[in-house]
């Protein structure tokens, strides 16, 4: 079951896998795709199999599937590195192509892709409605604002036994979203250089495999 939530005058709904729903925009919002991870570190001699991609556009397409929107937000990092749309498969970029196709696609510039982008509209940000939508937040609190960059994570005990899970995080200010790439790691939401985003309202919505728990940061443990 997905979360919805009231943020800066717009009704959200944080899905179990990790992408945002605006339906005042009509707008699916994901971040940190990291397409192409895989390929990008077998050129550097990681033996890994390149199929990262694949599942991560069988996840995208699944949430198209179920909203519909009319509008993609990719908060950066689409692509690991500027060379990442290169290296497409053919039936990759296919489905990418098919994917966008009678939507508007916004591709927000992360701190890997830059501005490589196959299609659509490369916008160093995107202010719409009340929000405000970036890759890396900004060190100040900016009200309204919905950013990636982190993949943040958090962890919580239930009957003595750890649970870590990937997560939204926000105080009602601003809005950082999990990774939503199958290749990605995270940082704990405990992190002081990830928590110390945040004031003392902070929650994390943490995903389960068809759910979304809101966990108030007071509850949380460290993830290691």
């Amino acid at each position: 079951m997905s979360l919805t939530f009231a943020f800066h005058d717009a009704e959200l709904t944080a899905e179990p896998d990790g992408s945002l729903w605006w339906p005042g925009q009509s707008a699916l919002t994901v971040a940190d795709l990291h397409l192409e991870k895989g390929t990008a570190l077998a050129r550097r001699g990681a033996l890994l199999p390149p199929f990262d991609t694949r599942e991560t556009l069988v996840r995208l397409q699944a949430a198209i599937l179920r909203r519909n929107p009319r509008r993609v937000i990719s908060l950066g990092d689409a692509f690991h590195d500027p060379n990442g749309p290169i290296r497409l498969s053919a039936p990759d970029r296919a489905m990418l192509d098919e994917l966008a196709r009678g939507r508007d696609w916004l591709w927000i510039a992360g701190n890997h892709e830059q501005d490589a982008v196959p299609f659509g509209e490369a916008l160093d940000d995107l202010a719409l409605g009340t929000l405000r939508f970036r890759h890396e937040p900004l060190p100040a609190a900016t009200p309204g604002e919905v950013a990636g960059h982190f993949h943040p994570k958090a962890a919580i005990r239930v009957h003595g036994r750890k649970v870590v899970r990937p997560c939204f995080a926000t105080d009602g200010e601003r809005l950082i979203l999990p990774a939503f790439g199958t290749f990605t790691g995270g940082l704990d939401l405990l992190h002081p250089g990830l928590r110390g985003l945040f004031g003392a309202d902070l929650c994390a919505l943490m995903l389960a495999s068809t759910t979304v728990h809101a966990v108030p940061a007071a509850k949380l443990v460290s993830v290691i």
